[in-house]
């Protein structure tokens, strides 16, 4: 088993699974309809937020109780989640900018931009894969605790799903072929097709599951399903939209509510932990873990660079066959998935 759903509070980790799922379906249609839903939840609110966070850690310099304890404070200090939070949100943005043409969004030197971005992103996730693998080698036991008090355990599945990360962002095809639908309101990338967003899905759960582990029956699962069910059932071509927005919004939630997933009644261990916390429910910092059960881990990691070796292999022979570079030109025209998201396209 995966996670560890089973027990007295076992339909409130369902339930919250359920609400988090929804709740990003629902904000995500709400951002990408309108410019009013785009600007108010990806520019005025991060604004709204980075004023919160700016006075927490003012406050907490000079001693300030009420800062001290707060729970981004306490629980969302580590800098990978405000780096996940800020580029995800400079990826809505941009994004917009393209599917409105505001500014340089107009310009085709801009059309790149997606593909930066979510490089980036990926590149931030490696390099916590990494860290993860080296700390735990240096540990007596592969277990280190990080600066937010989440006991992780790491090994050659973080090595082996960092590559995975480096693979995948050479499984991103058709830079520039970057489009607005009819009517605006998406921002299409009919390239990037289902066997892309397989590769990252699973290369992307497995970096939540290593990384993020008390985390990622939301930030794994959740967050990852609700975009590619929106673009699998109605929103063709704009799965990387879609993945932005979400990711945004459920940074945003997490940083300024920490305990929904840490420490409450609907947070959820996955099984790497084994029994430790069971008398709790949740992590609990304090308690070095004695064993550890990896074996998911393993698996996942291994799953993990093989889809993303399979895709790129299945690039670089169809770039041969229409001897065309796969970066600079699109390679995925005349298949379902291009042509479908093509079709929605201005």
């Amino acid at each position: 088993m995966l996670f560890q759903i089973y027990g007295a509070f076992s339909a409130y980790k369902l339930l919250g699974w359920l609400a988090a799922f929804l709740g990003l379906v629902i904000l995500n249609e709400i951002g990408r309809r309108t410019k009013f839903g785009g600007i108010l939840i990806f520019v005025a609110i991060p604004l709204a937020l980075t004023v919160y966070f700016i006075a927490i850690y003012a406050a907490a310099a000079k001693g300030a109780e009420w800062a001290l304890n707060n729970p981004t404070y306490v629980h969302m200090n580590s800098w990978f989640h405000y780096a996940k939070l800020y580029a995800a949100d400079c990826g809505c943005i941009g994004f917009m900018m393209l599917k409105y043409k505001w500014g340089i969004g107009a310009k085709e030197w801009f059309k790149p931009f997606p593909f930066i971005i979510v490089a980036i992103n990926i590149l931030i996730a490696v390099g916590s894969d990494f860290e993860s693998a080296i700390k735990g080698a240096m540990s007596v036991d592969g277990w280190w605790l990080s600066s937010e008090g989440v006991w992780l355990y790491g090994g050659w599945w973080n090595v082996l799903n960092g590559i995975a990360g480096i693979l995948n962002i050479l499984c991103m095809t058709g830079w520039w072929g970057i489009y607005s639908s009819k009517g605006r309101q998406d921002m299409l990338w009919p390239d990037m097709t289902w066997m892309f967003i397989l590769a990252y899905d699973v290369w992307n759960f497995e970096y939540t599951y290593l990384n993020l582990p008390t985390h990622s029956w939301y930030c794994g699962l959740a967050l990852l399903l609700a975009p590619t069910f929106a673009a699998a059932v109605w929103n063709k071509g704009g799965w990387i939209q879609n993945r932005a927005n979400t990711l945004a919004i459920w940074c945003m939630f997490a940083q300024v509510v920490p305990a929904f997933q840490d420490y409450s009644k609907f947070s959820v261990l996955p099984s790497v932990y084994g029994d430790t916390y069971d008398a709790v429910g949740y992590m609990d910092a304090s308690i070095r873990p004695i064993t550890a059960h990896p074996q998911a881990q393993g698996v996942i990691a291994v799953a993990s660079i093989v889809t993303n070796v399979v895709v790129l292999a299945f690039i670089i022979k169809r770039s041969i066959e229409l001897k065309r570079n796969p970066y600079k030109n699109e390679i995925w025209m005349g298949t379902k998935d291009y042509e479908e998201a093509m079709a929605r396209a201005e």
